[in-house]
């Protein structure tokens, strides 16, 4: 049709013309500045901040979305990064929502030092204002997103950042920055902030705790404990994941035993590094979850003192019990007798003391001979779990070096990364995984096995995208893949570049 043909082609003339015309108005307003010094270890100086109104961020051009007008000039149309449905490679945050930035946008961008507010090709600024959970776009050194900036500054200031040199700082930073950013007021921690991800998983959750509680966040790790005990069910166990406003899953995936061994693990790691005038008091407050957890861990144990088939880490089910499982349950009751004695409980101590040696016989017994393969059966090869058997999880048995060693190899891609697992029925194809990579790097950490652990991790490192997140996968060609940043990976590094430091992460300890 003549007719709707000339209305599109005026339309979209019209539409690059205002798109052309916001270019040249950005430019012409960095070009202003650009002879400006804009901050100097975090003070302003130079000009005034600009008091132009925050606009909603980013131009994506939906139907029936007005134009704004900025400088006196109109411009293209901006809508928030929420209605975009790119997987997230960044995140904008403030203390109560988060954004996460497509691909797109991240392109030519960067954070502004130890922040979540972007500074885009333009010099423009894009930030998630306070009590607000749309993205706005604003001259830069506006004053709102400054004080973010500043707030993000003060919060990694008051803790520790690991690293031995400037890049393992970086790195570390941006990780916590970003767990920082994907725990919720009331201690969900999101996996990713992309949809299937945007849900809380135990598993992910303890090890953000334990790497907050390690670099002196301790409101932050303890928060996540009061919601692992704000979920947990009746029956001491919990869901896979959770909505993040904690009501519950978000469909019928089987629930996982494993979570019984983490939130104990990451419970103990609070209670070591938490202030001790206040930690018993508020152990006392979680106890119940202690207890209640560690029971069903206890009564699960079969007679050969192995946990019955459970999904795994994979989140998969297995017809044995697999290493995915059983390892960290024996961080979790021998972390959950020594949490029993500090608070004051010896009948406790001695029943998960007792679960603890049973469960440890049965590893020894029927996991060691295969060199802690997926599953007893023997059946489902190599796992990236085994790296549950050493520190800070476990003891490390005499025979682990090897097993650790020999998994490494039969897992490690061309693209230097490695599958969870060679499980022939579970094909991973060519896609490293970071979390399962950064697992060695921190077993190696904290073995004494310091090179080993450099190499790995200067590895997972050297993948983090453009903007400095951690991604979930890495793929053939080496380049980051899936979504950025993965709560997981970040609290797996922090915990490795503490190891690395010479901090030592402790080890819950084994029952007599």
């Amino acid at each position: 049709m003549p007719g709707a043909r000339l209305v599109r082609s005026t339309v979209f003339r019209s539409t690059v013309f205002r798109w052309a015309v916001f270019r040249w108005a950005v430019f012409a307003v960095c070009l202003a500045g650009v002879a400006l010094p804009v901050c100097a270890a975090g003070r302003h100086v130079g000009r005034p901040p600009d008091r132009t109104p925050e606009r909603p961020g980013f131009l994506v051009g939906p139907a029936g979305h007005q134009g704004v007008a900025a400088h006196g000039v109109t411009v293209g149309s901006y809508a928030p990064l929420s209605v975009l449905a790119a997987p997230a490679v960044g995140l904008l945050a403030n203390t109560t929502a988060v954004v996460g930035v497509p691909p797109g946008t991240a392109k030519g961008a960067r954070y502004v030092g130890q922040s979540n507010v972007l500074q885009l090709p333009s010099g423009w600024w894009a930030y998630l204002p306070s009590a607000r959970t749309a993205s706005a776009v604003v001259p830069r050194d506006h004053p709102a997103a400054r004080r973010q900036i500043a707030q993000s500054r003060a919060w990694l200031a008051a803790g520790r950042i690991p690293g031995r040199t400037p890049a393992q700082r970086a790195a570390a930073e941006r990780a916590l920055l970003s767990m920082r950013a994907l725990l919720r007021p009331n201690g969900a921690v999101a996996a990713g902030w992309t949809v299937g991800w945007k849900y809380s998983w135990p598993r992910d959750s303890s090890f953000a705790s334990a790497a907050f509680a390690h670099t002196g966040h301790d409101a932050e790790a303890f928060r996540i404990l009061r919601y692992s005990a704000a979920t947990q069910r009746e029956d001491g166990t919990w869901e896979a994941r959770t909505k993040l406003d904690g009501s519950g899953p978000p469909d019928g995936r089987r629930w996982q035993l494993d979570a019984n061994g983490w939130v104990p693990w990451a419970t103990w790691q609070w209670y070591r590094a938490a202030p001790r005038d206040t930690r018993r008091a508020r152990l006392a407050t979680l106890y119940p979850m202690i207890r209640k957890a560690a029971d069903h861990a206890a009564a699960s144990l079969r007679t050969d003192g192995l946990p019955p088939p459970s999904p795994d880490y994979w989140e998969l089910m297995t017809t044995t019990a697999n290493i995915g499982t059983a390892a960290p349950l024996l961080a979790g009751l021998n972390a959950s007798a020594d949490l029993a004695r500090e608070a004051g409980r010896p009948g406790d101590a001695a029943r998960w003391a007792a679960a603890a040696r049973r469960l440890s016989a049965g590893i020894a017994a029927r996991f060691a001979p295969l060199g802690y393969q997926r599953t007893v059966d023997g059946r489902h090869g190599r796992d990236s779990a085994v790296a549950f058997m050493a520190p800070p999880f476990n003891a490390a048995p005499a025979d682990l070096p090897r097993a650790l060693d020999s998994t490494y190899r039969a897992l490690l891609l061309p693209n230097g990364g490695l599958i969870p697992g060679n499980d022939p029925t579970a094909p991973w194809g060519g896609n490293a995984w970071t979390p399962s990579t950064a697992f060695f790097a921190l077993a190696w950490a904290a073995t004494g096995k310091p090179a080993e652990a450099e190499r790995v991790l200067d590895w997972v490192l050297s993948k983090r995208n453009a903007l400095g997140e951690l991604p979930e996968k890495v793929d053939r060609e080496g380049r980051p893949a899936s979504i950025a940043p993965l709560a997981w990976t970040g609290a797996i590094t922090v915990l490795c570049l503490l190891a690395l430091e010479g901090r030592t992460i402790p080890t819950p300890p084994l029952q007599p």
